[in-house]
This record gives C-alpha cells, structure tokens and sequence, in this order.
C-alpha cells in the first residue's frame, strides 16, 4: 500500500543514529484518523499551555499543503522549511514567533520536496538545524489520514497523540490508522484524546471503548491522555484567530487542554528526547 515499509519498520524496531548528549527535545507527532476532529487547534493551544508552565515548545507544522497552525495564531510566515532546505535561508529566517513564545517551523507544500533533495542539500539542512536547541517539546502536526508522510512522522518520533471525537466515523478512522501503524510494526507510545465531549464521563467511554477494541483485535494498548469539552468558546477563539487559552482561559475547553498539559509534564520526567536534528535524519532515512 505505501512505499519505504522497509524503512519505516528499521526506524520503529529502534534503528538510531548517534547524536551528541545534548539534552534533547522530546519529539510528539500529533495526528487523527480524519480531518475536523481539532487536531491542529489542539496542538497550538496545548504548546502555549505548555510554555506558560515553564517548557519551551516549538510546533512544526507537517499538513503537507494544508497547514493552518499559523492561522489558528494569527501569523502569516514568509517562509516554510523548503526554503531551509534549498532556499539558502538560515533557521532565524524561517522559525517564526507565536503567542507566549511558542515556535512554528511552517512545512507547507515543500515537505512534498524532501525525496529530491541531494546529499549535499540534506547535510547542509542538518547543519543548520543543529542550532535549534533549548527546546523541551517539538510537536508534529501532521494532515489527517493514513499517508506515506504521516506513517513516516509517526515512526519518527518519541511518543504519538492520536486525536479523535465520539462520533463513530472519527473512532473508526483511527482505529484504521492504528491498523495500519500495527502493519508496519511501528511500535510507539499511543496516548488517545477524546475531544468534543459534552462531559469528563462521555470522554473516559470513548476511550475505553476504543481501547476494548484496539485491544482485543489488533493486540494494542493505548493510554488515556485526556477529553475537551465542546466548548462555544472554543470555537469563538478559532474566529478570533486566537488561541483559546489566551482568549478564553477560564473556560472548560482550556482548563481541560491545561490537565492534559501537566499529565505530558509529569510523563516526560523519566523519558529522553531524541532532538529535531534525529526527526530529520530519521525522516531522510524513510525518503531515501
């Protein structure tokens, strides 16, 4: 069904490379089963809940030609990740500033380019990305779906969040995903959120209810990160092109989106990171 199976299972089975013991940012890919579940609006939010505590957050934004974190903060990039890549722009040109001094690497469109860059391209990329450093967590978002590039962020991080909502259709589509991640034997960390919940109990059913199945037919486990509750504020944020726990920061949605926050902190204090400098080799070493 996709390309590079043989790659994806090398980077999964725990094939590394060796990097400097520089401390290292923990790598999150965060992803769903299918569009408008609020996946991106989720990552945004939940990395400035994670700044305010003191971590230091840089989201790349991998929706490959549908990308909108920026949107979601009100900013508009000049550049995205081709332009590191191929452009002769340094890491400062294009990692742009976003609320409470969150980071956003845009990818856009030019992640469609990594499999054409040279070798002499690609080390010239590391070279300048080795000087991203500081930060505690690098976020994935990636497009909706089962892809090539998806399964491949999956594989090339540290933990996976799969974002989903009670309706039957967006259960069933990342209980797909999870399938095919199980194909590939792409052994990673899964951590569920329920979002849209009308209340904290229609949150812990959904989950459980997804696990009772990913257990008993795919021999998967996966934890409970957290629920959001559907939250008209929430939704008045996204128009205001502003973050809901910046507008609206007593509301249920971002109180709900700051408990997953502390459960993240809490998990990462035994974890190492593997860096951003190790997601692109690893990425390089799926599209090669």
């Amino acid at each position: 069904m996709l390309d590079q199976a043989e790659s994806l299972r090398r980077l999964a089975s725990g094939e590394k490379n060796d990097f400097n013991n520089r401390k290292k940012a923990r790598i999150i890919t965060i992803t769903s089963g299918k569009g408008g579940v609020g996946k991106s609006n989720f990552v945004v939010n939940l990395a400035i809940s994670l700044q305010r505590q003191g971590q230091k957050v840089m989201i790349f934004d991998a929706d490959i030609g549908m990308g909108n974190d920026d949107v979601l903060m009100g900013i508009y990039p000049k550049y995205n990740v081709l332009d590191l890549m191929k452009g002769g722009m340094s890491i400062e040109d294009v990692l742009v500033d976003g609320p409470e001094g969150i980071k956003l690497l845009p990818g856009g469109s030019g992640l469609n380019n990594i499999e054409d860059l040279q070798q002499n391209e690609r080390e010239g990329f590391l070279e300048k990305i080795e000087n991203i450093e500081g930060f505690d967590y690098i976020f994935i978002d990636t497009g909706a779906g089962i892809s090539r590039s998806v399964l491949a962020f999956i594989a090339c991080a540290d933990d996976v969040i799969i974002v989903t909502t009670p309706e039957p259709t967006s259960l069933t589509d990342a209980y797909s995903l999870l399938k095919a991640v199980k194909y590939f034997k792409i052994n990673k960390d899964t951590s569920i959120v329920v979002n849209r919940t009308f209340h904290k109990g229609e949150g812990e059913e959904t989950f459980f209810k997804f696990q009772r199945a990913v257990g008993r037919f795919l021999k998967l486990e996966t934890k409970y990160l957290g629920c959001i509750d559907d939250d008209r504020k929430l939704v008045m944020a996204v128009r205001e092109q502003s973050p809901v726990v910046i507008s609206y920061p007593n509301s249920n949605a971002a109180k709900c989106i700051k408990d997953i926050s502390k459960k993240i902190i809490n998990e990462k204090r035994q974890q190492k990171g593997s860096g951003v400098e190790g997601l692109f080799k690893r990425l390089f070493n799926i599209f090669s």
